[in-house]
């Protein structure tokens, strides 16, 4: 019998290309176009913004001398395609500048702001998780009920309050009248320095330590900003989910699955839920980086030192290094997570194998 891999020509015929490699190139691709585009607007915002880079560096007072001689500096007498070149060769190995307003390195202070946005994020994050997907599966299950119509009033008021008024009327009443909570600010005056950092993160770093007082603190201060990031986050989970759960509950497998005799708990949770968890990692992922990328507002009221109110802060002094480093640090994330729920996606799918 001929060889199956001999083509009529006597060559060899290749292998076909497994479809995962093929996916995964494809993403790849995707991801480098991406990160592309974000440098493009980034290099393209530094060079249309009404200050100027030598000045920015130099002061005013600088003579026309030490002007001409930071405009080679920067590159800036080269033409633009050679300063984009060097500006993405530059974001590549981690140089963003330095900062105006700080004197040291943009990477150095998004290493030392980032934990606290990620901490209070994650945390604001699981608070939607926890209560978003219980309460849109239990309004789907009781479609028209009351407590599907408080599902879609609470949606309703996440996306309609806007979150600088709910912070200050949380400040208002649960600081300010019953002192449930504390204050704005990561931790309180009298417990910063006392741990030592480790991951950044305060929650975390005082519990491997040990110093239990340090974390109720800080518990007691995060609770009320991760709360209300929370809230908007349960918003959107609870909507998404309740969506999804009324679309398989109106499917014929459900049905059936009812007249088999099945409890209603594993008509709910073990069938209908389970074919919606795929689709709800797309909707926890994107509600995540929304909150890593939406908490300035949130970080403005609450004092609360991390990267949205180090970018607001860095962007009135003009501090564009840090800015610019700052965006394409959440742009960055943000593509990283949706990275991460498509290749969830593929593993919890069949199908997409």
């Amino acid at each position: 019998m001929a060889d199956q891999n001999v083509n009529q020509t006597g060559g060899r015929l290749r292998p076909p290309v497994p479809i995962w490699v093929r996916k995964s190139l494809a993403t790849s691709a995707t991801v480098a176009f991406t990160i592309l585009g974000l440098l493009f607007v980034t290099f393209m915002i530094g060079r249309v913004m009404p200050i100027d880079p030598v000045l920015a560096v130099i002061g005013e007072r600088a003579t026309q001398a030490q002007y001409e001689q930071t405009f080679r500096d920067l590159g800036l007498d080269q033409p633009l395609l050679v300063q984009f070149w060097i500006y993405v060769t530059d974001v590549l190995k981690g140089d963003f500048g330095t900062s105006i307003r700080t004197g040291q390195e943009v990477t150095t202070d998004i290493a030392r702001v980032f934990p606290a946005t990620l901490e209070l994020a994650t945390l604001g994050t699981l608070f939607g998780v926890v209560l978003g997907v219980p309460l849109g599966v239990i309004a789907a299950v009781r479609q028209g009920s009351w407590i599907d119509q408080l599902a879609r009033f609470v949606g309703l008021i996440g996306y309609s309050m806007p979150i600088f008024w709910l912070g200050l009327v949380g400040l208002l009443i649960f600081y300010g009248i019953l002192g449930w909570v504390a204050g704005p600010g990561r931790l309180g005056i009298f417990y910063q320095g006392i741990v030592e950092p480790i991951t950044g993160l305060i929650l975390v770093d005082s519990a491997l330590r040990g110093e239990w007082a340090v974390f109720r603190n800080a518990f007691s201060h995060i609770i009320l900003p991760a709360s209300l990031l929370g809230y908007y986050s349960l918003a959107y989970i609870s909507r998404m989910t309740r969506s999804f759960m009324l679309e398989q509950l109106g499917s014929e497998y459900v049905t059936t699955a009812r007249v088999k005799g099945l409890s209603e708990w594993q008509v709910v949770w073990g069938h209908a839920f389970r074919n919606i968890r795929i689709q709800l990692v797309t909707v926890i992922a994107l509600a995540y980086a929304n909150l890593l990328e939406g908490s300035v507002l949130t970080e403005i009221i609450f004092a609360w030192p991390g990267l949205g109110q180090y970018i607001t802060t860095s962007l009135l002094a003009n501090d564009m290094n840090s800015v610019l480093g700052g965006t394409i640090v959440i742009g960055t994330i943000f593509v990283g997570i949706n990275i991460f729920s498509d290749l969830l996606y593929r593993f919890l799918d069949p199908r997409s194998k």
